[in-house]
């Protein structure tokens, strides 16, 4: 008996894991750029905030206690690294849903896709990771929820753009 939505092994094999990758990504990189010019204009802890905050998942929480006016070369590399490591392993996961659910041909679908990708790592992120991570409870709002819709929404307009069929050439679209 099939499952009514049809998901099966057959289709994540089908999945285009380079396009997920490339579309988490970019979709990191607008992101970080979206949430710099944010906090740059109304943040009052300084623009770093953001930077310091996901740099500390590997640096440790005493990273936080530093002034978000202060740049550190070294958390914003580790931010960096870390963003888009993330990045490309939800760009990676949202490519698996879309492909899954067949939902890729359809622009509409993708785009509604994309905001509830984006909700779900909104509450994903600062909640259930927030049990680990509390210093991501600074971050919870409507701005950050904001944030994570265009990157959802961002990837999976990418998907859709790059991600090609089994047995297709790169560009052959």
């Amino acid at each position: 008996m099939e499952h009514p939505l049809q998901l099966n092994r057959w289709s994540l094999r089908q999945t285009d894991w380079r396009a997920g990758a490339v579309a988490g990504f970019v979709a990191g990189a607008v992101l970080m750029v979206l949430e710099l010019l944010w906090t740059a204009m109304t943040n009052d802890v300084g623009p770093w905030r953001n930077s310091q905050l996901v740099a500390a998942i590997v640096l440790g929480q005493g990273v936080t206690r530093v002034s978000g006016h202060l740049f550190s070369v070294e958390v914003i590399a580790v931010a960096l690294a870390t963003h888009y490591a993330l990045g490309v392993v939800f760009g990676m996961v949202l490519g698996g849903i879309a492909t899954a659910l067949r939902l890729r041909a359809d622009l509409t679908r993708m785009l509604v896709l994309g905001a509830v990708f984006g909700v779900a790592l909104y509450l994903f992120n600062f909640y259930a990771l927030a049990r680990s991570f509390p210093w991501f409870e600074e971050l919870r709002g409507v701005p950050t929820l904001i944030g994570q819709i265009v990157f959802g929404v961002t990837a999976a307009l990418l998907y859709r753009r790059f991600a090609r069929e089994p047995g297709q050439a790169p560009g052959g679209r």
